[in-house]
């Protein structure tokens, strides 16, 4: 009996035994699976919650690139600065703490940051801003405080030291990022690259050591083409004729005609871009007109239509155009001169703006020569500028051109362009015949840019004549009460187109008044375009209005680059230019006038031709004809006239007629033959 019952006690021992190892297995093997998952197919979960805990990674901003002048002057600036933050959690007075804060920090209100704290502190957050971007004195008064739960970090903080000049060229940023101008167009290499602190803290977040650095790489320093100089004198002249002339807004563009530098870019309305937009700005204070607002040039594409007639034609200079009697009709509609001019040359049809002239020259070179040209001069494809939004402009496509499309391009309508494409244009004439691609950025981080090579799309000779024949814009035509530099040649040519109403599909008696030129003029080394948008009545026509922007700015231009002067005012004898006829300087400045909706338009008289006329009260023209060279100059050095002859032998013909009345800085051109 007792073996039996030892038996059975042996039995329940054993599984008692076996049971407690099956649960021991059971449980090791829990503990094995459990261990696998943590350690191997957990793993990367659970240590990125560990480090979470463990770790905190604080980002590094990279500093942005500072942006200079061409002559080194900063234009934008990054400054480093403190902000501080506190840790509620280990603030062992919270009253104590927002009270020192407030004494020391400027806006900063002790009962709002002690509610923040507490909030803070009940839900066991451990982080707060208490304020960014503090100045120094501010940083300096706090660190000397005996505390030690502020905590400094280093921020940066994006700065305009000349306030809004050059402010639409530089543009802003917003969260660290480009947000317009420059600042937009080559933000990924003026930001840089971010870096970051991986820093080790305990549980109640305090932090125990560093980890690990990936260090910030700091963005590109950029040379701009501006010259602070040239923008001020820029943005102080339009911002005064602005005002004036009651116009919406305005713009002037400088450039190197050789190699596109941009040497100010001017518009005003304008802004601040240290401080955000405010309700007193005006809307359109952050635009950037140049490059952003295209327009309808009006006379001042006159230029494009005659240099595509002398590439492509027989007409010159001299050649005759029958302008009749001030009047033609269209399909649709009736063009006006401001005045019958009647039969008169090429070069006269620039001097008087005439639009019929312009529009029977550029018949004569056709649809597909005149789009050509037009496309050849840049215009209807952005110039390439690293400016946020650069408008492309407006040009029909060929297919699309309408029965008069031909005559209204002609004389600067059914196009749009920005100042800044027709500054380009302008260059072409003054550089000899070369299209630039304007830069705007010299340098990056001490390296030269390169510079795109110019390509050809006029013949010299060509741009030689026209930059004669605008030339006498400033001499002779509406151009020279208002363009004529002191001390220095200068050429181009005035613009007063309508603006037209989308609504009604007419013209408005609101203009966009232009001038387009350069100096000096045989070796020319600016080119300034000047627009005023919006300009009303007769003294907002081109020639009064954005003529003396265009004297001003190029005259002090010229002397800040130190260019020697080449034009003398001599009274006495006769002035005789050239033995071999130059090509004659044009007039400038009409009113571009042709409405595009039905029934005719309506051309006042442009007050800058009565100006002229008004104005001529010189010698009259002696009669050369039938006389030897000799003979010639000897009467008009009697007479005190300015000659330019041509030719050899007698003379046949003369412009002006004889009898006809001279201005100042009038020339009388003789063409002689055998």
């Amino acid at each position: 009996m007792a073996v039996q019952d030892s038996a059975i006690a042996r039995a329940k021992a054993f599984r008692r035994l076996t049971f407690l190892v099956g649960v021991l297995l059971l449980w090791g093997a829990g503990i094995f699976v459990k261990l696998v998952s943590i350690q191997i197919v957990h793993h990367h979960e659970y240590l990125a919650d560990a480090r979470k805990q463990q770790e905190r990674e604080i980002p590094l901003p990279a500093v942005r690139g500072n942006i200079y002048d061409r002559n080194g002057q900063p234009l934008a600036m990054t400054l480093t600065t403190d902000s501080v933050t506190v840790n509620p959690q280990h603030v062992p007075n919270l009253s104590v703490a927002a009270e020192l804060l407030s004494i020391n920090l400027k806006g900063v209100d002790q009962d709002d940051l002690y509610r923040k704290m507490k909030w803070q502190l009940d839900n066991k957050k451990g982080f707060l801003v208490v304020k960014h971007r503090l100045d120094p004195s501010e940083s300096e008064r706090l660190r000397s405080l005996p505390v030690n739960y502020f905590n400094f970090t280093t921020e940066t903080a994006r700065v305009y030291p000349n306030g809004p000049i050059a402010a639409h060229v530089l543009g802003g940023i917003a969260e660290q990022k480009g947000a317009t101008g420059i600042e937009l167009g080559l933000d990924s290499v003026l930001r840089g690259k971010p870096g970051s602190i991986r820093m080790l803290q305990d549980v109640k977040g305090s932090q125990i050591a560093e980890q690990s650095v990936v260090p910030a790489q700091p963005g590109a320093e950029l040379q701009l083409t501006l010259d602070q100089r040239i923008q001020f004198v820029a943005e102080r002249e339009i911002k005064a004729a602005v005002i004036k002339y009651g116009s919406r807004n305005g713009t002037v563009v400088v450039m190197n005609p050789y190699n596109g530098d941009v040497l100010a870019l001017a518009n005003y309305p304008t802004f601040d871009p240290n401080s955000g937009p405010t309700a007193s700005e005006p809307a359109s204070a952050r635009t950037d007109c140049g490059v952003s607002v295209p327009f309808e040039p009006g006379s001042v594409f006159k230029v494009i239509t005659l240099s595509a007639a002398l590439e492509t034609t027989n007409l010159n200079p001299e050649s005759l155009i029958a302008t009749g009697n001030g009047a033609l009709s269209l399909p649709g509609r009736v063009v006006h001169d401001t005045h019958a001019h009647g039969t008169i040359t090429m070069q006269q049809v620039l001097e008087q703006s005439s639009n019929i002239g312009a529009i029977l020259i550029g018949t004569r070179v056709g649809k597909e020569k005149m789009n050509e040209y037009v496309r050849k001069f840049g215009f209807g494809q952005r110039t390439g500028i690293p400016l946020a939004f650069e408008a492309r402009g407006f040009l029909w496509r060929p297919e699309h051109w309408r029965t008069t499309t031909l005559a209204s391009i002609a004389m600067g309508q059914e196009i749009s362009a920005t100042s800044l494409q027709l500054a380009r244009a302008a260059a072409v004439i003054a550089n000899g015949g070369m299209l630039v691609k304007p830069r705007l950025v010299l340098k990056r981080d001490g390296k030269a840019e390169p510079v795109e090579p110019p390509v050809r799309i006029l013949k010299p000779e060509t741009a030689i004549t026209m930059r004669q024949m605008m030339e006498g814009v400033v001499l002779r035509g509406t151009g020279r009460l208002y363009c004529k530099l002191d001390g220095y040649t200068s050429a181009g040519k005035t613009g007063s187109a309508q603006i037209f109403d989308t609504a009604t599909k007419k013209y408005t008696h609101s203009y966009n008044a232009s001038f387009m030129g350069f100096a000096p003029v045989t070796n020319p080394r600016l080119v300034v375009m000047v627009t005023l948008n919006g300009t009303v009545g007769e003294a907002g026509f081109g020639g009064p209005s954005a003529g003396p922007v265009f004297n001003k700015v190029t005259s002090e231009a010229l002397r800040i680059l130190d260019v020697p002067r080449d034009r003398t005012d001599a009274t006495d004898g006769v002035k005789l230019i050239a033995a071999k006829l130059e090509k004659p300087a044009p007039v400038d400045d009409d009113v571009s006038i042709a409405g595009l909706g039905d029934g005719p338009s309506v051309m006042e008289e442009d007050p800058e031709a009565a100006e002229m006329d008004a104005a001529a009260t010189g010698p009259r023209v002696p009669n050369f004809r039938g006389k030897s060279v000799r003979a010639v100059i000897e009467q008009a050095s009697e007479s005190g006239v300015t000659v330019k002859l041509a030719g050899n032998g007698i003379a046949r013909q003369q412009i002006p007629a004889p009898g006809a009345m001279l201005t100042e800085g009038s020339v009388v051109k003789v063409f002689f033959r055998r």
